[in-house]
């Protein structure tokens, strides 16, 4: 039986959705952030010296990092499903988007995040100045990096409805969370239509409401 050790509003309801879309059978602890430091909770250290979500347990293997744990739950349960066959060329495809995700993708978001929580959080006499840094920043570096990102997945999109080809797969699932919380802290607006169709589509699959519903509300960001 594979656990998911989930924390709420987190990366690892891809995990529950990738698991959904198999139709695997799966048990989920849940975990609360700390309402002030929005962390996760120290019990998830006793799973993973990291303390981070997503981590699963599956017999007495424990696997954490969200790319890794979509390869192996694939590979070891899903029979050939959600994954091109290894040595296509769409399998080298899927990889690519596999760790680009968490590789490329999300870095830019993350500095968005921090740079967020630094204008909002900085003591009351020095936020001018934070705020003016903070947006300096974000205009010369992050915005920039962000727009670059998007409009390469835009132009992916623009090709094929997914993005491995025409074929759903667990690359799409690994895409979602950073084409969120772009929509969520970056807004796609006009420039990004087929981002905003995929998020649709996906929004819409069955699997991906149920996992929604097992692991609790998912704020997009």
């Amino acid at each position: 039986m594979i656990t998911v050790h989930h924390l709420e509003d987190s990366r690892s309801q891809r995990v529950l959705w990738l698991l959904e879309e198999l139709g695997l059978e799966y048990e989920i602890r849940h975990y609360r952030r700390d309402p002030k430091t929005m962390l996760a909770p120290d019990a998830l250290r006793q799973v993973h010296p990291l303390g981070k979500s997503p981590v699963i347990t599956d017999d007495q293997r424990t696997v954490a990092e969200t790319g890794l744990i979509v390869d192996y739950i694939v590979e070891r349960h899903g029979g050939g499903r959600l994954a091109p066959e290894r040595g296509s060329d769409e399998r080298l495809q899927y990889d690519y988007w596999l760790h680009y995700a968490e590789g490329s993708a999300m870095p830019p978001l993350l500095l968005h995040l921090v740079f967020d929580t630094v204008e909002k959080k900085s003591p009351f006499l020095i936020k001018p100045i934070a705020k003016a840094i903070s947006a300096n920043v974000k205009k010369q570096f992050i915005r920039p990096q962000l727009d670059l990102h998007l409009d390469f997945m835009e132009n992916e999109l623009r090709q094929h409805e997914w993005f491995v080809g025409n074929q759903f797969s667990a690359a799409d699932i690994m895409m979602s969370f950073p084409l969120e919380a772009a929509a969520s802290r970056r807004g796609l607006e006009s420039r990004c239509p087929r981002i905003k169709a995929f998020l649709e589509r996906i929004h819409q699959r069955p699997a991906y409401q149920r996992a929604l519903e097992k692991g609790g509300p998912y704020a997009y960001a």
